[in-house]
């Protein structure tokens, strides 16, 4: 038999701890799935997929039946808003540093008047 060394010990120390914040994918997906749960997605999804299933005439696009029924807007290019989003972000940044230099030009006005 192999003596334990403080280093086998210390070793085994580590890997435990390493290995102890790794979850099993099994864990994580009841993890998961007690979220959706708690939530509240499992019921929302659930009743639509039902109301899908029991629509008399089935939509064209079950997709666009889902996201409406959830509440959700459809016929939104997403691409265009993110395009919108960055050009807004960007006229923001300009028109602060616009702000930024007119306050700095009113500091120095007043600096000049009390002189």
């Amino acid at each position: 038999w192999r003596k334990t060394l403080p280093l086998d010990i210390a070793m085994a120390g580590i890997v435990a701890a390493a290995t102890s914040q790794f979850q099993s994918p099994d864990a994580k997906k009841e993890e998961f799935r007690s979220y959706l749960e708690k939530s509240g997605v499992i019921d929302a999804l659930t009743k639509v997929l039902v109301g899908l299933y029991e629509e008399p005439e089935k939509p064209a696009n079950a997709l666009d039946f889902i996201k409406l029924t959830l509440g959700a807007p459809t016929g939104i290019d997403v691409e265009q808003l993110k395009a919108e989003n960055e050009q807004l972000r960007s006229k923001l940044e300009e028109l602060e540093a616009k702000l930024d230099e007119a306050n700095k030009k009113l500091d120095e006005a007043d600096a000049a008047k009390e002189h």
